[in-house]
């Protein structure tokens, strides 16, 4: 049995999202009647690596649910380039884990002098850019001493979706939140599901998924890099055939994300095809069917950071310290 800090960390999910979803409750309500109220014409959403995952999957989320238009920010724009975009009626969600990088910090204040509604999705509550923003939803994560997130990844994935259920007004949504934390610990305690011995001598891999599961295809992606420096790279199932699905008949290793919602049909006749032309496929399961489409992500999630774990340490990697990186990154 290991005892890494990532996976302790991932261990603790449950019970922090627990916590995260009654503590911000109150605030989560007050910030949607806020936001019908700016009724914005579009959203953008600004992070790095793990954050900006996190906002693709909030584009998926905010533009099914809500039907307002979502765009993923590019933050050199104003640190490198300094140029000011027009955000008027425009709501800016920041995404970041500390809140601590300059072309982050130098993003909000443009957003700000450009008309934004700020809002700060952020961990370490300390951090410059609480005092930038105009409503800031703390994660509640706690102090998160792996490199590779995992607990403040998913802490992410849940506030937006505690945000969105009340902005939307969506019973469903909001009842299906109160069973996340269960269905986390069920994760938990089910089995492994990529197994070592597939990724012992691995060294590319594609990621698919559709729609959120494209989302966390994505952070699947940069962990199976970070953590286990296996080459590793995410698609949308339906637009890796627009092209690279060439790369199946070299026998590319595929990981398949099947979430069943409501790409989950669409999904699977790509993957069967993708499969005919060569792929080695390794598929994720999900682990109960019932679960509300909009928090079945999460679930695949939490396992696969329990099992990329397991996978970094018999590639003889140490989980909490990749090779070249750091907790806090810094760009301008």
């Amino acid at each position: 049995m290991t005892s890494t800090i990532m996976r302790q960390e991932a261990l603790e999910v449950p019970d922090l999202i627990s916590r995260q979803l009654n503590e911000n409750k109150a605030l989560c309500q007050t910030l949607a009647k806020t936001l019908r109220s700016l009724n914005p014409s579009f959203i953008v959403t600004v992070g790095r690596g793990t954050s900006d995952h996190a906002g693709v999957f909030a584009k998926y989320l905010i533009e099914i649910e809500l039907g307002i238009q979502v765009s993923s920010s590019a933050p050199s724009v104003s640190s490198i380039y300094h140029k000011k975009i027009n955000l008027e009626n425009a709501v800016v969600i920041f995404i970041s884990q500390s809140g601590r990088s300059p072309d982050i910090l130098d993003q909000v204040k443009m957003a700000k002098s450009s008309g934004a509604y700020c809002i700060a999705l952020i961990n370490d509550e300390t951090s410059p850019i609480v005092d930038l923003v105009d409503t800031v939803i703390p994660l509640k994560a706690g102090e998160e001493k792996a490199v590779a997130a995992t607990k403040s990844y998913l802490l992410t994935l849940s506030a937006l979706l505690q945000l969105v259920s009340y902005w939307g007004g969506n019973i469903k949504l909001e009842s299906a939140l109160n069973t996340l934390p269960s269905l986390m610990n069920m994760v938990v305690n089910s089995p492994q599901q990529l197994k070592e011995k597939d990724f012992l001598s691995m060294k590319h891999c594609v990621v698919l998924g559709r729609g959120f599961g494209y989302a966390i295809a994505l952070e699947i992606a940069l962990k199976l890099k970070e953590v286990c420096g296996i080459h590793a790279e995410a698609f949308s199932s339906a637009e890796f055939l627009h092209g690279p699905v060439t790369l199946a008949e070299q026998k590319l290793s595929i990981i398949n994300i099947p979430i069943k919602d409501e790409s989950y049909s669409s999904h699977k006749e790509l993957i069967d095809n993708i499969a005919a032309r060569g792929a080695e496929l390794i598929s994720m399961q999900q682990i109960n069917e019932k679960i509300h489409p909009r928090i079945a992500a999460l679930t695949f999630l939490q396992r696969f950071y329990l099992d990329v774990e397991k996978i970094a340490i018999s590639r003889g990697v140490n989980p909490d310290t990749p090779p070249g990186l750091k907790k806090v990154t810094k760009t301008i």
